[in-house]
């Protein structure tokens, strides 16, 4: 019977990589696998779930950023040894598999991760890392002629770049997998993008690719209906102007903003422009959820820090007033407050988490 990753794993790994202890995590990692727990399932089952956890420990403010980085250094070394410790014993031949992330795309650890799987399974693949500039991806992709490109996309922000991505290399004539939680619940955005194929997550992605691949030859997406205007392009390029029209209607409104620190400031004006690039990016592929999921994750971060939550809602509101002109973004904008209305309501469960 093979032997699998247990809850009290899960709790030590956690306990391991929150400490920086990238010693003591890649032996328990390697003891799992003497074990009998397959290099697989240490990976799926173990560093991927304790890296969404770590996610939330941080947008909680549980975890610093600096522990968060730190954790996601000693995973990426467990990922590295279990790779180095466990080689494919036979090539199965299945063809040359690319992964990259796309431009601006810096989390590498989940196409890591699924570039380690799928060696496992017999692709040759050729892993690019983070944040591949799309014109360089196309170039290496021309020259070498893979049997197909994985793209992963963990921001949905970097969706446009994804899109320039697939759309140019199966110009080339190379399938396109998309994967990654940027790409939506059960990469559905991907499949807006024209992606050939998507998968939710590594595990599903090599299992498709068994099935998908070579039994085609050349790209045939699986496109789905594409709404393409300059809505989220004009207003990208408004992003200043509303973050600074936000920034003066939190000052009048809360006064104790005019005392903030420049690091204070600077972060207020993240957020805020964060709110802009995440309505462009649902705008983009036309789907207010985006846009109001990002705004849930956004409201459990500020709570956390002791921002109240209320100030989305002026936020919105003043955007929607700058907007005025732009009819989709002001739909995902109401969509938003609603949402957010929601969240504030007995119901929605105001304060709870």
């Amino acid at each position: 019977m093979t032997a699998a990753v247990s809850p009290a794993d899960r709790e030590q790994y956690l306990a391991l990589v929150g400490d920086g202890a990238q010693a003591g995590a890649v032996d328990f990692a390697l003891a799992l696998a003497e074990r009998g727990v397959p290099p697989r399932a240490v990976l799926l089952d173990l560093v991927a779930p304790t890296q969404a956890r770590i996610g939330d420990l941080w947008a909680r403010n549980e975890w610093s950023v600096a522990q968060e980085h730190a954790a996601t250094h000693v995973s990426e070394q467990v990922v590295a040894a279990l790779a180095a410790r466990h080689r494919p014993q036979t090539a199965a031949g299945r063809g040359v598999l690319v992964t990259a992330c796309v431009d601006g795309e810096w989390h590498a650890l989940p196409a890591r991760l699924f570039a380690e799987i799928a060696r496992w399974d017999g692709w040759d693949v050729r892993f690019l890392g983070a944040s591949v500039p799309g014109p360089h991806l196309i170039s290496y992709l021309h020259r070498h002629g893979p049997d197909v490109v994985a793209v992963s996309c963990s921001v949905p922000t970097r969706l446009v770049a994804a899109h320039r991505v697939i759309e140019a290399a199966q110009a080339a004539g190379i399938p396109v997998l998309a994967g990654g939680r940027g790409f939506g619940p059960a990469a559905r955005w991907g499949r807006k993008l024209g992606a050939d194929r998507v998968a939710a997550g590594a595990g599903d992605a090599v299992e498709l690719l068994r099935s998908w691949l070579p039994a085609i030859a050349g790209s045939h997406p699986l496109r789905e209906s594409f709404v393409s205007d300059d809505e989220h392009i004009l207003i990208a390029k408004r992003n200043p102007q509303l973050v600074a029209a936000a920034m003066d209607d939190l000052s009048q409104r809360f006064p104790a903003l005019r005392g903030y620190t420049p690091l204070q400031r600077e972060a207020t004006e993240f957020d805020l422009g964060q709110i802009v690039e995440f309505l462009c990016a649902g705008l983009f592929v036309d789907d207010p959820e985006l846009f109001t999921t990002f705004l849930d994750w956004l409201r459990i971060v500020l709570a956390t820090r002791g921002v109240p939550p209320s100030t989305v809602d002026l936020v919105l509101d003043v955007y929607e007033q700058q907007l005025y002109d732009f009819p989709r973004a002001g739909a995902h904008l109401a969509a938003g407050r609603r949402r957010q209305a929601l969240a504030a309501s007995p119901a929605g469960g105001e304060g709870r988490g």
